[in-house]
């Protein structure tokens, strides 16, 4: 078997476009048959539907920022809305004037952020002081007004004592940071207080509440004084549990799903946890957790899960063409909430190669029927079932399958998930061995660990996972086994994490059969293609025999490397490389280990980053493929 294709669409040799259009990457709008909206960007917007201001005035823009230090200077362009708008026209010249206070307002924010606690900031607005101007200014007609913006930043300020007082006093500042020397930017303040606060109700003290913050500056000595009192109040467990905004989704399962049981001690991070699970459900637009302003008479913290529901019938549709691919298409159709307890039913299917071939014959088909039951075995549980059918003729081989599974994962903790199933699969293959037919039974057992920061886009962690899946073909009574592992890790420079660098290393053997072609194709191993060895198409990778027909191998191992960088809070380059060998023994030999290079493109969403990669092979194959080009959602891995 192969690593799954986890792009939207791969190439080989050829200059393709991708085109998506569905649910799952977002909203496509198409306003007054001109302008469309594509993850909120708009395309081919005329003058006329540019958004109309009353009474526009112009003006020009002198920024002095008083600064040679270029982090200071960027932190003062990017807060100042009269730097970012200054193409812009303003609404009438009272408008300009409350811009205009505003950003004075904004820029001494800014100063403070950074610890310029001594900065001033002085505005004119066509020569005259902003605090000089009238109240219903009039500025003269026909031509842009002149504005002057000049800051003064002043030295930055360190901090000097610091005291944590109240329940707060047995805590450490240098764990918040706040050490003395250390530069006074009032955002690490205020970030140390919400932090205590935190720690506090971590304690389980739903009540604790910040009494005092307070930083003193002097002057003189360019230092600040911070005091930070904080009240813990008393220990309470989670209390009466309620559920506000169901309208199909049983109330009852909300509240078992959410795992803030009855007595359970109360903690920030248990409800953080809850919402995101609830809202991993699909079913909820928005899911918001609150507990109440007081304790109950017995001592806990009544809690109420306020939710909204969401459509919970969907459909949506893709597509990729290239030239020697052909046009592939795509669709779905899915409930989220079938019984009123999150159970979602998805129908998918798919037809590729379109235009490749003439023989209808000789398409790629595939369709699903998917079902998922959450907390079927408790809300720590999921429960599948599925079953797929699928023709399909990849280089190494032909195949036609109908594979029917049924499994359960369970939870072990918010990092730890193990899952068990059984499935059994006919297929019938023509490949380097001929034509076979197969009827395989097999238990799958998966365990991984995720402690990646984000599933799309990981900056630090690493996710580990290890499966086997002991099988019996049918026909051939031949007992197989496959096992496999991998595990990534990623660790971001730099407090901003712009650079992020990401590695990945796999692999797999199988074992039983006494020859190769006891094994079904579709369960050997392959390499090649978006999900493991960029520049080399779609299970490329693999042993030869004597014809130089590709039989699939009983081991592999790959590894990967990637540079992520962060050019701008939207777009990234990603320079990678990839590695991998695929044996026909058990044991990898490495007699024969494939490269791939290349450099792709992020652009940053609120779904995940949109990958664009383009590869070339280091040591191609006669005759294969010279370059690839891979698209997709969410980091390579």
């Amino acid at each position: 078997m192969s690593p799954p294709r986890s792009s939207i669409a791969h190439w080989k040799t050829a200059t393709a476009l991708t085109i998506v259009a569905s649910a799952v990457l977002g909203p496509v709008s198409v306003e007054q048959a001109h302008a469309f909206k594509v993850f909120g960007m708009r395309f081919f917007e005329s003058a006329e539907e540019e958004v109309q201001v009353i009474d526009p005035v112009r003006y020009t823009l002198t920024f002095e920022p008083g600064t040679d230090d270029e982090e200071l200077r960027e932190a003062l362009e990017n807060g100042s809305q009269l730097v970012q708008d200054q193409e812009e026209p303003v609404s009438g010249d009272l408008g300009l004037a409350i811009k205009a206070r505003d950003d004075r307002d904004r820029l001494l924010a800014v100063l403070y952020e950074k610890a310029r606690y001594g900065g001033t900031v002085s505005i004119l607005v066509n020569g005259q002081d902003i605090d000089s101007l009238p109240p219903d200014p009039a500025f003269p007609d026909g031509q842009p007004v002149p504005v002057v913006v000049r800051v003064a930043p002043g030295p930055a300020f360190t901090l000097g004592t610091v005291r944590l007082e109240g329940d707060a006093a047995r805590l450490d500042p240098a764990a918040y940071d706040l050490k003395r020397g250390a530069r006074a930017d009032s955002t690490l303040i205020i970030k140390a207080g919400e932090q205590i606060v935190n720690d506090l109700k971590e304690q389980s003290r739903p009540l604790a509440k910040l009494a005092e913050r307070s930083v003193v500056a002097d002057h003189a000595t360019s230092t600040v004084d911070v005091t930070i009192r904080a009240d813990g109040g008393p220990v309470a467990p989670v209390g009466n549990l309620t559920v506000s905004g169901a309208r199909t989704v049983d109330p009852d399962f909300v509240k078992d799903y959410s795992r803030l049981n009855h007595g359970r001690p109360y903690s920030p991070e248990n409800i953080r946890k809850a919402a995101e699970r609830l809202r991993q459900l699909n079913v909820f637009s928005s899911v918001t957790i609150n507990e109440a302003d007081g304790l109950a008479p017995d001592g806990t913290i009544p809690m109420n899960i306020q939710v909204s529901e969401g459509k919970h019938r969907y459909f949506g549709f893709g597509g990729q063409v290239s030239t020697t691919d052909g046009l592939g298409l795509q669709g779905y159709w899915g409930h989220r909430n079938l019984f009123g307890r999150a159970e979602s039913l998805r129908i998918e299917g798919s037809v590729d190669r379109l235009g490749e071939t003439t023989d209808v014959a000789g398409l790629d088909y595939s369709a699903g029927i998917l079902f998922a039951k959450p907390g079927a075995f408790g809300p720590a549980s999921t429960f599948t079932a599925s079953v797929k059918a699928a023709i399909v003729d990849p280089d190494a081989y032909s195949a036609k399958t109908v594979t029917a599974a049924a499994g359960a994962a369970f939870e072990l903790s918010p990092e730890d998930t193990f899952s068990v199933g059984a499935e059994v699969g006919w297929a019938d293959v023509d490949d380097a061995f001929g034509s076979n037919s197969y009827i395989t039974a097999a238990l799958p057992f998966e365990y991984v660990r995720d402690a990646r920061d984000d599933k799309l886009n990981p900056t630090e962690g690493y996710r580990a996972l290890i499966n086997a899946k002991p099988s019996y073909e049918i026909e051939g009574k031949t007992f197989f086994s496959s096992f496999e592992a991998s595990a990534s890790g990623y660790y971001a420079f730099g407090t901003e994490k712009r650079f992020v660098l990401a590695g990945k290393l796999g692999a797999g053997v199988l074992v039983g059969g006494d020859e190769l072609s006891d094994i079904p194709a579709t369960r050997r191993f392959f390499l090649g293609g978006g999900g493991s060895v960029r520049g080399y198409s779609y299970q490329e990778i693999s042993p030869r025999d004597a014809d130089d027909e590709l039989t699939g191998g009983r081991s592999y191992v790959s590894g990967s490397l990637e540079a992520r960088i962060a050019v701008t809070d939207t777009i990234g380059v990603v320079p990678f490389i990839d590695a991998g060998t695929v044996s026909d023994s058990t044991a990898p030999d490495f007699s024969d280990i494939r490269a791939g290079a290349g450099i792709g493109l992020r652009y940053a969403t609120p779904f995940g980053p949109i990958r664009l990669d383009f590869a070339v092979p280091l040591n191609k194959y006669p005759g294969g493929t010279d370059y690839g080009i891979y698209a997709g959602i969410g980091q390579s891995f």
